[in-house]
């Protein structure tokens, strides 16, 4: 009886690949069969994840993905996939009353423009195969609110609502588009001073305690294999239990 969990003969793109959740992803997605491209714009870190990964298939590609000209680049270096992974972003802590206009924009072309630019550029040159999983990395930010995270939340609801109109467009090509929505996830993104005091605040409203990369990849496996295959436009939230209070 054949696997619907496997991943085995499917190439997938993920991006954010040098550290965290990317980096994770593309391990767990080797561990169930899967081939890997990995891009970010940090090489010598991107071949710490390589070098990490099984196989002699993957590839990595360094790529700015707020540079139309790297999405190009990237577009035209690989073949089709069969599934997309954005886990490239950031996060910064500002209270709205020190919002400038420099914020706003480099939130939105990191969190949003990139990954939505890069997904209609694989579409448009048709590297992304029929009956493929495109998933997005939302934040259990779009469910609850969370001071000083305004335009971060601002970016990841977009990321949700454009979701569901994807999900629609590309159904007749069995292309299925999800989000997942993590609470708060050891990474290094959250690493240093700046955010200590939020995530001892933070680590008290996690019932089952703040989540590891690996629980947002194995997510990821879950959406991109067969087992999904009647899954889209969803925004699939693993949060230990945030969103239960």
């Amino acid at each position: 009886m054949d696997n619907p969990f496997s991943l085995s003969g499917k190439t997938i793109l993920v991006t954010g690949a040098s550290s965290g959740i990317g980096r994770q992803t593309c391990i767990s997605i080797t561990k169930m069969g899967g081939i890997v491209i990995a891009s970010a714009r940090n090489e010598e870190r991107l071949n710490e994840t390589l070098s990490m990964l099984p196989g002699d298939n993957h590839k990595i590609i360094k790529a700015e993905l707020t540079d139309t000209k790297d999405i190009e680049t990237l577009s035209n270096n690989i073949d089709r996939v069969n599934g997309v992974v954005h886990c490239a972003g950031m996060v910064k802590l500002i209270p709205a009353k020190f919002y400038t206009k420099d914020d706003l924009r480099r939130f939105d072309e990191i969190n949003y423009e990139a990954p939505i630019l890069l997904t209609s550029t694989l579409l448009k040159k048709r590297k992304v195969a029929d009956g493929s999983s495109i998933i997005f990395i939302s934040s259990i930010i779009t469910e609850i609110g969370i001071i000083g995270n305004g335009l971060y939340a601002g970016t990841k609801g977009a990321l949700v609502a454009i979701t569901r109109v994807l999900a629609l467009e590309l159904a007749a090509k069995k292309i299925r588009v999800n989000c997942i929505a993590p609470a708060l996830v050891k990474t290094p993104l959250i690493d240093g001073p700046t955010f200590q005091k939020e995530i001892e605040a933070a680590i008290e409203n996690h019932p089952l305690g703040i989540g590891m990369p690996e629980d947002v990849a194995n997510s990821c496996l879950f959406l991109l294999s067969d087992a999904s295959r009647w899954i889209t436009g969803t925004n699939l939230i693993i949060d230990g239990g945030v969103s239960a209070y």
